[in-house]
């Protein structure tokens, strides 16, 4: 079915002004169209002047004196009240233009989250859909209730987090194989073939790692990174579903594998609990520190490091790195940013054995 495109003007015209120029045009004054409808003048003047409304039943009576359909006057009235709710819509959407300017609205554009709209008050209409509100003003007071694993290093801006976590919620709902209810015990036992996933080529894990979250109810959406976000992974309490959002940022496989599990921790070590990160912080609440200890111990249980990772070093040669990581059952370049975090590795040695790979949006 065609969509109507209608241009409305910039004033709101009254269907009075109709009903005053049929009047002249019949030779008729407002005070015998009161006494033919049974209508007091006032209300036939006020008609006229936009400020009372032509209701169904006067539009009939109109039909019959003037012989103007019912429907056109109804119409017209329809009409004329949007246009001036539009106007003075518009006009309230001008007083958030400096709220919008916040937000990356350019990047959105670029991840296909809005419209590549010019006008600021239609970017700011933009703003409002994508974020389901009436205000970019509701968005203010809005709590984080979200377990995230940023960088440190980034200096975080509220407004482009908020856009990055909607887009993920967005993306969770359209999943519509997902659990109703989380389970954690059941993801607490796939904890070992996601372990094994990160052996397996980055086109298929997707697919995969989606399946296995929505059978225990967690909804997964793979979000490209925002500016000024600083944010590898975040978890969202939805009723009694959950939302998990990577955004593959680094896009090294040792760096995402980390989030994921990181995020898994949160969901296992605090369920139905929101944490918040303050952005202006680099220090991490215990919560972070249990899920990045959850992250590290999960990858690498922590006697398998003993027992195998401290003697590596920098002398140790990338064979030897993979022959470590298979007999561990995880992907080398795991093994690499582990030991470089540890310190046993230096930051750029082995680079190579870590894998590079996106991850579609969508």
């Amino acid at each position: 079915m065609a969509t109507e495109i209608r241009a409305w003007p910039d004033i709101a015209i009254p269907p009075g002004e109709l009903l005053a120029e049929t009047l002249e045009s019949v030779g008729m004054t407002q005070a015998e169209l009161a006494r033919r409808t049974g209508r007091p003048v006032q209300a036939i003047n006020e008609i006229v002047h936009g400020t009372k409304e032509i209701t169904p039943e006067t539009a009939l009576q109109l039909e019959r004196v003037l012989g103007v359909p019912a429907h056109v006057w109804v119409r017209l009235e329809a009409d004329y009240r949007y246009n001036v709710a539009r106007l003075q819509d518009r006009k309230s959407l001008e007083n958030e233009v400096p709220l919008a300017e916040a937000y990356p609205y350019r990047e959105m554009v670029r991840c296909k989250w809005v419209a590549n709209v010019q006008d600021k008050v239609e970017q700011v209409s933009e703003l409002l859909r994508f974020f389901r509100v009436s205000s970019l003003r509701q968005l203010e007071t809005r709590e984080l209730e979200v377990a995230w694993r940023r960088s440190t290093k980034v200096v975080i801006e509220r407004a482009a987090l908020l856009a990055w976590l909607c887009q993920g919620e967005r993306e969770a709902e359209r999943l519509n194989d997902v659990a109703e209810t989380f389970d954690r015990d059941l993801l607490k036992s796939k904890l070992s073939l996601f372990r094994s996933l990160t052996t397996q080529p980055a086109v298929s894990l997707g697919p995969a790692m989606r399946q296995h979250l929505a059978e225990c109810g967690v909804a997964l959406a793979f979000v490209q990174h925002l500016p000024r976000t600083g944010v590898h992974g975040a978890t969202q309490w939805h009723s009694s579903r959950v939302a998990m959002q990577l955004s593959v940022r680094f896009k090294w496989n040792d760096i995402f594998w980390f989030s994921f599990f990181h995020e898994l921790g949160h969901l296992l070590l605090h369920p139905r609990r929101g944490v918040f990160v303050n952005p202006e912080s680099g220090d991490k609440s215990r919560d972070e520190q249990e899920a990045d200890r959850f992250a590290a111990d999960t990858l690498i249980p922590p006697n398998e490091f003993t027992a195998k990772c401290a003697h590596l070093d920098a002398t140790t040669s990338a064979a030897a790195i993979v022959v470590c990581a298979k007999e561990i059952g995880i992907a080398p370049g795991i093994l690499v940013g582990r030991l470089q975090h540890e310190k046993l590795l230096p930051r750029s040695h082995l680079n190579h054995l870590k894998q590079r790979f996106e991850l579609a949006s969508q």
